[in-house]
């Protein structure tokens, strides 16, 4: 939805089952429509579109595309920005690493990233600018040697360029400005501020400055096209899992010229580790709760001095547990917004409500998202049916940046 403060907000549809295009339709007609009656009727709501490779090939089939279209325009929605990251299968399946394949070294994940753009430049209503959420390259597990990882900053950084390329010409034909946002995440190629910082500097900026200057455009021309076809995703969660302040992320991008195309509001798990032996095998039993086999569920421990610690998914984690010097453990699990306890266990939600303060000040971009998609870990107690859920969400993110502005106007 379009809110008074200057935002689009809406939630993932990454969240629903279902890849092919007839599922993800019926999805959007179960859901939108009863939401945006119940949280902004009469007006305009937004939509956050996950679309599979398999969807963005039957959305483009036949009619498909104006049929949506029609449908968006006679049910008073929009899509303003889209979910790139994952390309196959998201559901009742084994996930993991693989949510990583195809990376940015392969022509598939050009290909279907420049296939949503032109979805969402078909769209995109006139004024606003579209965001695609992207894989942070590939996943760095897999490149251990370091003439392979030279060579995938490489390969995927000429497919990046390859695709701001595009999005200049989607942009002289459509006027509308179209910006993958890549998005870090634990174990990604990039998966915190520094590593995206460098990024920029040593790979996307100089290669892509070459590679556009010689199609006669300037240096300035140039650097000012990859600034704005190519942004970042800021996932709340994947943040606090570096243990990053969103103030000195937010600083350190504006230093570097790097802009936010989105920021995805979502909580990751936190338990603050108890010294006594019995109390941490309690929470090891809590924690072994959150153990399923569909996605990675990667930990990120502070111990002394600070020092951090990862695991690739929360098995390996569970082993360590009782390290005397660890002292708390944030888990890659999206847990829900709006309340920052589950049955003993505590969230991040506190740089929620951080970043959407913050956005007063630096006022990064206009698109929010909510990315929940584990309501499972609720007590029984607040538990609700799935519409009601999403828009508890939604209604949670609204309450939170109206207090804001509240406490920002009685400063003044």
């Amino acid at each position: 939805m379009y809110i008074d403060h200057g935002y689009h907000l809406s939630y993932c549809t990454n969240i629903h089952p279902g890849e092919s295009w007839e599922e993800v339709f019926r999805n959007l007609q179960d859901y939108l429509p009863r939401l945006r009656q119940s949280l902004n009727p009469g007006k305009p709501f937004g939509i956050g579109l996950r679309l599979s490779d398999l969807a963005s090939r039957e959305l483009l089939q036949g009619d498909q595309l104006a049929v949506f279209k029609a449908w968006l325009s006679d049910n008073g929605l929009y899509v303003y920005t889209m979910n790139g990251f994952p390309y196959g299968g998201f559901h009742h399946e084994v996930v993991k690493d693989a949510v990583h394949k195809p990376d940015w070294t392969t022509t598939d994940r050009v290909d279907y990233t420049l296939r949503l753009a032109h979805i969402l430049a078909a769209i995109l209503p006139r004024g606003i600018d579209g965001g695609i959420s992207t894989s942070p390259l590939s996943y760095k597990p897999w490149h251990q040697e370091e003439e392979a990882l030279q060579s995938t900053f490489r390969t995927s950084t000429e497919h990046l360029v390859q695709v701001v390329e595009e999005l200049r010409k989607i942009k002289a034909a459509t006027g509308k400005t179209i910006h993958i946002d890549i998005e870090p995440e634990p174990d990604g190629l990039l998966e915190n501020t520094a590593e995206v910082i460098a990024y920029f500097n040593e790979w996307l900026l100089p290669v892509g400055i070459k590679k556009l200057t010689a199609t006669g455009i300037s240096k300035e021309e140039a650097a000012e096209a990859i600034r704005t076809h190519i942004q970042l995703c800021y996932d709340v969660c994947h943040f606090a899992l570096a243990y990053e302040e969103p103030a000195v992320v937010f600083a350190q991008l504006q230093e570097a010229g790097i802009r936010i195309g989105k920021i995805q509001l979502s909580a990751a798990l936190k338990v603050i580790l108890p010294t006594r032996v019995e109390e941490r095998s309690a929470i090891a039993k809590q924690l072994s709760s959150f153990v399923e086999s569909t996605y990675l569920h990667q930990v990120v421990e502070r111990g002394e001095n600070n020092q951090l610690t990862h695991y690739t998914d929360l098995p390996q984690a569970l082993q360590q547990l009782h390290k005397p010097e660890a002292r708390e453990w944030r888990t890659h699990f999206h847990v829900p917004l709006f309340t920052a306890a589950y049955n003993g266990l505590q969230s991040t939600q506190s740089d929620i409500e951080q970043v959407l303060a913050l956005l007063k000040q630096y006022h990064v971009t206009n698109h929010l998202e909510v990315e929940t998609y584990t309501w499972e870990v609720l007590p029984q107690e607040l538990k609700k049916e799935l519409h009601e859920s999403i828009r508890r969400e939604l209604a949670w993110v609204l309450q939170t940046i109206n207090h804001s502005n509240y406490a920002e106007n009685s400063r003044n």
